[in-house]
This record gives structure tokens, sequence and C-alpha cells, in this order.
């Protein structure tokens, strides 16, 4: 296969004598020039380079007399390659643990990116230490920190496509990191020049007896110091990084999906749920910083919501800014992720308001339908399925990442006695689904505060105006032209912070919903203005906990995927 680039492979060798034949002999079928950089290795090594390189025409070695790490061994070898007329440098570690074959894909994705770093994102087996795991997941968790990013997804694997004249740039400017660090601070720093990264899955073994030359002390040390360095040259570079992402961190499939969830799932399984809040605050920060839809859509909230209560003269009982409205978003989301994992327990962490729970319970044995909201932690279901019932509660999500989100939360919790149900609308086979659900005497959860817009569907959604926070807003129709159909009781279900413990609020909307021929407008609009009162009230009992980050009086008329959803 021909590439329109002129590349080579480069081989940082440092006592990798025997590991580094077998890795020379997998190369071989690639019939591309070869660097080894021998790092000040001992004689044995040396001996077995130049046993190489007399067998091997293709490979030809640089040494350097004492060894200097292998940020120095990679750039002595990239300018080298430079020298020769290389475009393009191949970076592979001498002790074969990278899955070689995979080098054609690397090179032709670099044809389409010739400006850009082309990196394996590592898939490992049960070889790789622990500790190197979690490691490399606080890493990624700092990466992201120091690019206001997801977009860089793995940035310590040693195998990966360079392009030579942006890394010189780069050390022009600044040398990166001498050792360990290089391969994280080499590709944080050719991102802040503008140069992407694009990533491949790789099989990477460590091999049983492999040579290691990461110092457990050191090396944390300086990638500690590399970090922080980088921390504060991303404060400087604030402005340019968010000019960059201006039309990107909305759409950006890795802040709302898996990638993003997983490295929170992740921290909180490591660290705690305290250390997680903790870290919420920089990952919140940038994204404050860069969310400007969000942002302006929590402003006007907090001003709607002041103007409300100035009405109702009273007062919210916490200052509220939208830096604390994201910020309760993200605790939100780690206090979700402890309801999946049964860690939330109802009587403990979970109560019910004064009369609540009585009203479910008159339906223990009854199938139901919960309308529910945006507003608060309706992970609070779960605690509910597990209330002393053998029923399931069913979620009904309608977002086009459902199925991600069901993957997720199906690894944090597999017994978990709510399911999620993806769907794309309310038609007839959701209608037959939730019948099924409601005969078996399950409960199922929907929303009534968010408009589904289908790319598929013409015309404006199907809405009812009624009154919220003193505007004319926009419901949905279609959760309670469905409540109608199915018969089955209603109840509107609240989960929201009242002197920090997590409150369930239910109340009985109808026993039914019936929709009378000739009144069916007036009496669907009644129910629906019965809901918006409801969302509305505790809507103001807990306004930091309202998670419509968009103009929730407007009808949609941009790509839903614009907004932020939970």
């Amino acid at each position: 296969m021909s590439y329109r680039l002129r590349s080579c492979l480069l081989i940082p060798c440092y006592n990798h004598g025997a590991l580094l034949a077998s890795v020379i002999t997998r190369l071989a079928p690639l019939q591309l020039p070869c660097i080894v950089v021998d790092d000040g290795s001992d004689t044995a090594t040396q001996q077995q380079i130049a046993l190489i390189t007399a067998q091997t025409p293709w490979v030809e070695v640089i040494r350097l007399e004492q060894n200097s790490g292998k940020g120095v061994a990679v750039i002595a070898g990239i300018r080298y390659a430079a020298q020769l007329g290389f475009s393009h440098v191949i970076q592979v570690d001498a002790d074969g643990q990278h899955t070689l074959e995979d080098i054609p894909a690397f090179l032709a994705l670099a044809d389409q990116h010739p400006d850009s770093v082309i990196s394996g994102q590592p898939i490992y087996d049960s070889s790789i230490p622990k500790a190197r795991l979690y490691g490399r997941w606080i890493t990624h968790f700092w990466v992201w920190v120091e690019t206001l990013s997801f977009s860089i997804k793995d940035s310590m694997c040693g195998f990966r496509v360079y392009p030579i004249n942006p890394v010189l740039r780069v050390c022009a400017k600044k040398e990166p990191g001498r050792r360990m660090d290089f391969d994280t601070e080499i590709m944080v720093r050719l991102y802040w020049l503008g140069h992407d990264s694009y990533f491949i899955p790789t099989h990477v073994t460590y091999p049983e007896n492999g040579i290691s030359h990461f110092d457990a002390l050191r090396d944390n040390l300086r990638i500690s110091w590399m970090h922080t360095q980088l921390f504060f040259g991303m404060l400087v570079r604030i402005p340019s990084l968010i000019k960059r992402h201006k039309s990107h961190w909305a759409k950006t499939p890795e802040l709302r999906g898996k990638w993003g969830m997983k490295s929170i799932l992740f921290i909180h399984k490591l660290l705690g749920r305290r250390c997680s809040e903790a870290l919420l605050y920089p990952i919140i920060g940038c994204y404050f910083l860069c969310a400007h839809q969000a942002r302006r859509a929590s402003k006007e909230w907090i001003f709607n919501v002041e103007q409300r209560l100035k009405d109702k003269h009273t007062q919210a009982y916490e200052k509220l800014t939208p830096f604390r409205h994201f910020m309760m978003f993200g605790k939100t989301i780690l206090e979700r992720i402890s309801c999946w994992r049964g860690e939330q327990q109802l009587g403990r962490d979970i109560i019910f308001a004064e009369n609540s729970e009585a009203c479910l319970e008159q339906f223990r044995h009854r199938g139901i339908i919960i309308l529910a909201s945006h507003l608060g932690n309706i992970e609070a279901c779960r605690a509910l399925a597990n209330h002393g019932s053998s029923h399931t509660v069913h979620a009904i999500v309608f977002h086009e990442h459902a199925q991600n989100f069901k993957k997720i939360m199906d690894s944090v919790a597999p017994n978990s006695a709510v399911n999620l149900l993806p769907v794309t609308d309310m038609g007839p086979d959701t209608a037959m689904l939730i019948d099924e659900k409601i005969a078996q005497g399950d409960w199922v959860a929907i929303v009534g505060d968010r408009i589904a817009v289908s790319p598929h569907r013409q015309g404006q959604p199907r809405v009812l105006w009624s009154p919220f926070l003193g505007r004319p807003a926009p419901f949905p129709q279609g959760p309670f032209i469905l409540t109608a159909a199915l018969g089955c009781p209603v109840i509107t279900l609240f989960a929201i912070h009242r002197h920090n413990t997590l409150t369930i609020f239910a109340e009985l909307l109808a026993n039914k919903i019936e929709l009378p021929r000739g009144q069916r407008e007036q009496a669907l609009q009644h129910y629906v203005d019965q809901y918006a009162q409801r969302l509305e009230h505790y809507a103001l009992l807990a306004p930091l906990e309202w998670f419509n980050f968009f103009d929730f009086w407007h009808l949609p008329t941009t790509d839903p995927k614009e907004t932020t959803h939970e």
C-alpha cells in the first residue's frame, strides 16, 4: 500500500535488546525505513542492536551516550528523521506491547489528516497492572482540563504517528518532558498549537517478562509537575481555547455521552463521592466557560425565578447564580450514580415528603404512570422500585443517546429495578409497549416537560401552552394523550433536596385522565395546566435543580442536540 506522506518508523530503545529483535521482525512486512534510538543502553543491548542492523539494512541506529529518557530519545529520532527528509514518524515502543499490524490503518488516517497526531486508543487485556490503569484515568482527566476538551481520548499511548514539523515547532517554544511525561505533554502542546489528535482502537498487552522503566516515585512526581505546568498554561490560553470550541462544545458527543459519563463513573468508583465532587469544579468550570447557550439559558431561568418569587413576596433559600446552577447539575449526576449503584437508601438518604408515601402505597399492586420532569433527581425511582415491592419501574427516554446511557447504567447497576426504555416518539408502538408494562403492574415514568423533536418529523411538535413562572410555555401533548389512552392512574413525582436531603414529593394528578368527546381540548388543557402548576411549585422550592438548559418558553427551532441533556 502506498501513502502520500513520507514516513518512517521510530523506536526509542533502552535495554530492550531481546524484545527489540522481535519487534523488528514484526515490522519487516511494512517495508518502511526504521530509526532506532539507543538511549544509552547496556553492552548486551548494543550488541543486539548491532546484529539487527547488520541483518536489516532498512534499520538505522543513532546512539545517545547517556540514558536521557524516552522524551529525549523520541525528539532526537524526530530531528534525525527531519534531516533525512521524512514528514512523519511512527513511534513504536521497543517492548512489543503494541499491535503493530494496525500501522497501515494509522498511516491511512494520517494521509487524511497530515497535520494531526494519529494515536492508538488502547484496548487492554487483564495483563495491565491496576495501578497503571488508574494512573492513566487520572491523567485523562487532567488532559481534558488542560485542553478544555474531551477530544484527546488517550494521551499516554506510545503508539502514534507524529507530523514532524509541528513537533519541532513545539520543541522550539518549550522542550517537552524528557521521560515518561513526554507522551502526554507533547500531545497537549500540539493541541494548544491547533493540531488535533485522532484515535484508532488498538490492543495493548503487557508482556509477561516485559521490561518497564517506569519509576513509580520519580515518574509520578514528574507527571504531577507536568500537569501543574500544563494547568497554568491552560489558564493563560483560556480565551483561545474557548474561541476554538465556540461552535463545538455544545455538539461534542463526549460531553453528554459515554466518554464523559464513564470518566465520572470511574472517578466516583475509585475516589468516592466527596473526591468526585471536588474534581467537579474544574470540569464544570470548563463547561461553564464554553457552553454559551446553556449559560444564557441558566441566566434567563434565574431571572424568571427571581421575578416570580418577587411576585409571590418571597425569596430563594439560597443564592442563585449560573455557576451554582451548573455545579448542582454536576452534583446531581454523582448522586444519580449513587442511586444506580444502590448506595442511596430510602429512609436514610432519600425520604418521603408528608403524604407522599401514602399516595404511592395505594398503587403498590397496580400499574401507574409516573409523570416526572427534568427537575431534581428522577433516579430516586430506583429507591422506590426496591421499596418492599416486586414491581419494576420503567423510564421512557427519548433522546438519541438513550442506548449508550442504558448500556452505561446496566454496567453500573445490572440488577437495578429501573429499566430504561429508549423510544423515538409517542407512536402506537410506544403505546403498546407501555400498555404491556402497565398490565403487568409495573410503573412507567415519563417526563412531561421536554418536547421530543424528531428530525424525521415535519412541522412543529404538538404542544399546549400553559402559564409557567408568569409566562406561557409549551408542554408536550403526547404524555397526556398517551396516559388517557391507557386509562391508568397518573402520579406526579418530584425528587428535590430539602434541608440537604433528597425528598420525594408524590401527588395524584388523576385516577384516570379523561378526554370527553367534544371537550377534548379543554380537558387536555386542564391536565397540562395542573402539571405546569405543580412543576412551577417545586421548581421554586429548588430552582438550582432545574436541568432544562435551553429557552424553555419557546418552541425549539434548532437541532435538539445543541441543548444540554441529561
